[in-house]
């Protein structure tokens, strides 16, 4: 039962203390209890707690427009909704909605990747690619086509990094083809992978040549920086990292940083216009655009800017990274580290050199995470396809974390890892 937090940590009832070396579920990016964010909640109670988007307009929803306008340049439409799953429910009808209003009506299929998580709602887990979340819900919902994610750090083959990235971004060509490239619509990617892959990274050749192929064939892309977005990665979107311009951006989880529910889509004037002009967006839910979320939004915002986190998650996170590789010469069943500033993590492998996994009904992840837990210290796991792809871990702290404090996740981490390894039967160096 938790009682209270603040920064990094939680206590719970009893007055253990925790820390939250995930970000909640990686979205409390600017730390838990701050005081601007708060206030700024509270002065908004005291305006006007909601308002119904059909009845009126409010300031904060129409000055967080412009705020998120403003930090992606050609993103100029933006629609607010209460968290992850909807924002992509919202971007993917969105979609299709353009493609109705501007004569392309056959254009229904979003292709996915494999693994992958969009959300939990049923258009979301239609372009999800985990079996285990979605089969119990196909016969109610439409499942989309998937190609591979490009998973490079399980490959065996001769090619450059170079070479693999354009070879998995020619799956979604190979794809489209297959499809029949006059029935696809969108491709839907995580620019740095979240809860199905672990902070994935593809090289950066893949990112170029998945735009081009948008291109060439007239479909949308669509980035899910749910968990990558709002700076985590050390740029307000992770797309930026390659200058990579999709034409549906989906935010959620650190836009306001837990303190209050809000998601969001944003599309430029090109892909919305044809919307309004047919009689406007088929969509809407009662807290859409709420004010009091809205405000929380653009504190955080605010909060992120006078804090400097965005250069800190790229600073901070270069020093996890490095401390997270260091225990991996350790543990060497932990291995592939990767990801981008503070969105950080690594493969378990009963044989790192094969890329062996561990049996899946051992629940290694579970485990670590549990072993974590009862030592004060909360990271992040989802498996995907009951482990078939085997256990992996994510360190994703609040981007206001301190040198100091990663020392001490790093060294309960290596505590953590030490009884992991004695309890199944795995290497250490010592």
């Amino acid at each position: 039962m938790v009682e209270r937090a603040e920064g990094i940590y939680f206590w719970d009832v009893t007055g253990k203390r925790f820390m939250d070396a995930s970000s909640s579920a990686v979205n409390v990016n600017i730390g838990h209890g701050n005081r601007n964010v708060i206030d700024a909640v509270a002065r908004q109670m005291d305006k006007v707690c909601f308002a119904y988007t059909i009845h009126f307009e409010n300031e904060p929803a129409v000055q967080l427009a412009a705020d998120l306008a403003r930090r992606m340049p050609g993103m100029d439409r933006l629609y607010f909704v209460s968290g992850g799953s909807e924002a992509v429910e919202a971007a993917l009808k969105l979609a299709r909605q353009w493609a109705v209003a501007t004569g392309q009506p056959e254009r229904r299929k979003i292709i996915g990747r494999m693994p992958s998580y969009h959300g939990i709602t049923i258009g979301a887990l239609g372009v999800t690619g985990d079996h285990v979340l979605t089969d119990a819900f196909a016969d109610i919902g439409r499942g989309m086509p998937l190609i591979p994610a490009p998973m490079i750090h399980r490959d065996s083959d001769t090619l450059t990094m170079e070479e693999r990235g354009l070879a998995y971004a020619d799956m979604l060509d190979a794809k489209i083809r297959e499809e029949g490239a006059h029935s696809v619509l969108a491709f839907i990617m995580e620019p740095v992978g979240g809860a199905a892959t672990a902070a994935l990274v593809a090289p950066d050749s893949y990112y170029r040549r998945i735009r081009e192929i948008c291109d060439r064939h007239g479909i949308l892309l669509i980035h899910d920086e749910v968990m990558s977005g709002a700076g985590r990665t050390g740029k307000f979107l992770a797309g930026e990292h390659w200058d990579c311009r999709p034409d549906i951006v989906i935010l959620s989880k650190g836009l306001s940083s837990g303190y209050q529910p809000l998601g969001a889509i944003a599309a430029p004037e090109r892909i919305v216009r044809p919307i309004i002009d047919m009689g406007g967006f088929l969509h809407g839910h009662t807290y859409a655009g709420n004010p009091v979320a809205c405000a929380a939004g653009l504190a955080v915002l605010s909060e992120t800017d006078r804090l400097g986190l965005m250069a800190r998650a790229t600073e901070m996170g270069d020093l996890l990274r490095l401390e997270l590789e260091l225990l991996s010469r350790r543990f060497p069943f932990v291995a592939d580290i990767r990801g981008k500033g503070l969105l950080l993590g690594a493969d378990i492998y009963a044989d790192p050199s094969k890329k062996k996994p561990l049996a899946p009904e051992k629940f290694a992840n579970a485990r670590l995470l549990d072993i974590a837990f009862e030592r004060g210290l909360i990271i992040y796991s989802r498996r995907v396809k009951g482990g078939a792809f085997g256990d992996n871990f994510m360190v994703c702290p609040p981007m206001i974390v301190t040198q100091e404090q990663i020392g001490e996740i790093v060294s309960i981490l290596g505590d953590c890892l030490e009884q992991f390894a004695a309890e199944f039967s795995l290497p250490v160096e010592r």
